[in-house]
């Protein structure tokens, strides 16, 4: 593994691609700690002191803490990521988007441009409901001191305005990751996010539990990552053989491959679809939180705690629900099965055609299930631990945050392996 490292910093392409998305990586984390115009950073500190924002924690985690301490970067990469999730639902519903998919990189370059439009969008709806919470003293509860203006109608304009250009500038610093440097440029960025939280949230643990509990918790945590990265490499290959076709007086084909389908194939959205939705009922009696509605009051008793059984058990259908809608609309097995047969290939033991999409079908909804459960497991741990260890306590292993460190990690850690096989280097993956 060292040795790789070696001989990818001395290979100077590949050397000043790594050096160039540290460079970024660093811009992006000093821009998540420079307040936004109006903000009182001295209040916002002594305010975050025991508080852990368990309402906006995904947009939090997303932001790397920043959302909470209303920096310039507040936002983080969400809206990106809800434009993106938007666009690819979207694509199945609305024709011409479908058209502009299957056209290839023009297509994709004009999805793409529509992605950016809507991200901004969403950013300026998001930084109003963010400022709006901080002027009334609800985006932290218990602190009303927040802002220099609370009352000014100019300073909450320029704060939306900022929130909203930070998100420019990460779609930015994101894309130019993606052209000049190695890995997805948004996938890192989020990677840096939630690393960012990482370490605070392990020491805390530390302060608060003592080195026994401490040193348990890497020991179960290093099992789960183990476990995940086992769950994540894990798929289906379904072999291919592609038939033998005289063009002129060349012959083509007669090669074998394979159809790798993932046991988690949805990757980690069907958990922040689950996360969001389930914030929907949370934020409704925040807003109405002086009612004596019977319902609010349910809801306020089962659905704002995450260590509350119900809350618990919607979430795990949530996810199972979301984990086969996902792989529903990303996953077409009658134009995998279209595409085979129009390059001579076919399943063995399968006919081409319909016979083959069914198949396919088969496949896709038996091995969708485990890693439905996977995900809802995996997203369940850190509120099992609440319920069971601590009620007031981040249990930093599980979750959506581990399930982005370790894709992320291992997506990246490819790319860099198949650059140094390039160059005759061994990679980090025997």
């Amino acid at each position: 593994m060292l040795g790789a490292f070696a001989n990818a910093f001395r290979t100077p392409d590949l050397r000043r691609k790594l050096l160039f998305v540290l460079f970024i990586v660093v811009v992006f984390r000093l821009g998540s700690q420079i307040p936004t115009p109006g903000v009182n950073v001295t209040a916002i500190h002594a305010c975050l002191d025991g508080k852990t924002g368990t309402l906006y924690s995904l947009i939090n985690l997303f932001s790397g803490g920043a959302l909470l301490q209303l920096t310039i970067f507040a936002l983080g990469i969400m809206p990106y990521i809800t434009a993106s999730i938007i666009l690819q639902l979207l694509t199945v519903v609305i024709p011409r988007l479908d058209a502009l998919r299957k056209e290839g990189q023009q297509g994709q370059a004009k999805i793409t441009q529509y992605t950016r439009y809507l991200t901004l969008a969403l950013a300026v709806l998001q930084g109003t409901g963010i400022v709006a919470l901080a002027r009334s003293g609800t985006l932290l509860s218990g602190c009303n001191n927040i802002l220099y203006s609370p009352n000014s109608l100019n300073s909450a304009i320029i704060m939306v305005f900022v929130m909203t250009a930070g998100t420019a500038v990460i779609m930015w610093l994101g894309e130019l990751i993606t052209d000049r440097g190695i890995g997805n440029g948004m996938s890192i960025l989020i990677f840096t996010q939630v690393v960012a939280r990482f370490p605070a949230e392990l020491w805390q643990v530390k302060i608060s539990k003592g080195w026994w509990i401490f040193t348990g918790i890497i020991v179960v945590g290093m099992a789960i990552i183990a476990a995940v990265v086992f769950i994540e490499q894990a798929q289906r290959r379904i072999p291919v053989q592609y038939a033998r076709r005289m063009v002129g007086r060349k012959m083509y084909g007669g090669s074998s491959t394979y159809i790798p389908l993932k046991v988690n194939q949805a990757g980690v959205i069907p958990v922040i679809f689950a996360s969001s939705l389930l914030y929907l009922p949370a934020m409704a009696v925040q807003f109405d939180s002086g009612s004596n509605n019977a319902v609010l009051t349910w809801i306020s008793r089962h659905f704002v705690r995450g260590d509350d059984p119900i809350y618990m058990g919607a979430y795990f259908l949530l996810i199972l629900f979301f984990t086969y809608f996902y792989v529903a609309i990303t996953f077409n097995p009658e134009e995998v099965a279209d595409n085979m047969k129009k390059y001579g290939g076919f399943i063995p033991g399968i006919r081409a055609g319909r016979p083959t999409q069914e198949y396919l079908q088969y496949v896709l909804s038996r091995i969708t299930l485990p890693g439905a459960l996977y995900l809802a497991f995996v997203a369940l741990i850190p509120l099992v631990a609440l319920k069971i260890v601590d009620a007031t306590q981040n249990f930093p292993f599980g979750g959506t945050s581990i399930l982005i460190m370790v894709g992320v990690a291992l997506d990246t850690v490819k790319q860099i392996e198949s650059q140094l096989q390039q160059r005759n280097y061994e990679g980090f993956l025997r």
